[in-house]
């Protein structure tokens, strides 16, 4: 099922997740759309190029080759809301984030279309993802899943305000060990790249369904979510342009955090037996 996902192949504990940077759409599912959904403004763009640093530090990537308007990743299939309560989109979203439609009347998709798209796009990357992670945990004695995320500073359906720039979920550190969580905030407070952004652990976003189905610090599977707020590396309206200037500081914290993650692995491994 290549052509589902994207799958890079590393050597260290590490696997990123990247399941909001697709952007194809089927045609038979775009025909359906609108033309405002058409331009897919809530993609998390750009990320692989921003986490292609990611390979040199041997860390296995994943991503999406399909928009998250065809089916969500990271949300689980029974479409339960990961934050009861407060708003949020599903697994086969029907809106934008801006609150406006994402198919034209009377094209929504029928229960029977959302287990066709469960079939054809979330399980295969999810039958990968869980593959990649049993293989690196036996192959390392632990495994570490950082999932990949970006979205417009300012989403007013979401949070008030602008969101801070670096947004870390660990399901208030029941996806991770605490000591983990401790490690990536201790490279944020020594880092001269990371002085210019804000962060927070566990606040708006605590992590999706990839983080806290994945996440099992019991058995050794440590998983942690990094929502990057988009003004800080690209242009946040269309047509959506990337910023290597801006990229470049954002980069070589990545660099350190992925680093960081790494070592800290490498000094938590279990035996295979």
């Amino acid at each position: 099922m290549k052509d589902i996902y994207h799958f890079k192949q590393g050597n260290t504990p590490l696997v990123i997740s990247i399941p909001h940077a697709g952007t194809a759409v089927p045609k038979e599912i775009a025909c359906n759309m609108t033309a405002q959904a058409l331009q897919l403004p809530d993609v998390d763009w750009h990320l692989p190029m921003l986490y292609d640093i990611a390979q040199a530090n041997g860390a296995s990537i994943i991503s999406a080759k399909y928009a998250r308007y065809v089916i969500d990743l990271n949300r689980q299939p029974e479409d339960t809301s990961l934050y009861p309560g407060q708003d949020t989109t599903g697994l086969c979203p029907i809106d934008t984030f801006s609150k406006e439609p994402i198919y034209l009347q009377g094209k929504k998709p029928d229960q029977r279309e959302i287990q066709a798209r469960i079939a054809q796009f979330w399980r295969p990357y999810h039958n990968k993802l869980k593959s990649e992670l049993s293989k690196i945990r036996e192959h390392h004695g632990i495994a570490l899943l950082w999932d990949a995320h970006s979205i417009a500073s300012h989403v007013p359906r979401f949070f008030n305000g602008k969101l801070p720039d670096l947004n870390f979920g660990t399901a208030d550190i029941h996806s991770c060990d605490a000591s983990l969580q401790q490690t990536i905030a201790d490279t944020i407070q020594k880092s001269d790249h990371a002085k210019e952004y804000s962060h927070v652990f566990n606040g708006r976003f605590k992590g999706g369904y990839i983080t806290r189905h994945y996440g099992m610090p019991t058995i050794n599977i440590h998983a942690i979510q990094l929502e990057l707020s988009q003004c800080i590396y690209m242009q946040e309206q269309a047509p959506y342009q990337y910023n290597p200037a801006l990229a470049h500081n954002v980069k070589l914290l990545l660099i350190e955090l992925l680093e960081s993650c790494i070592s800290w692995a490498n000094q938590n491994k279990k035996s295979k037996s």
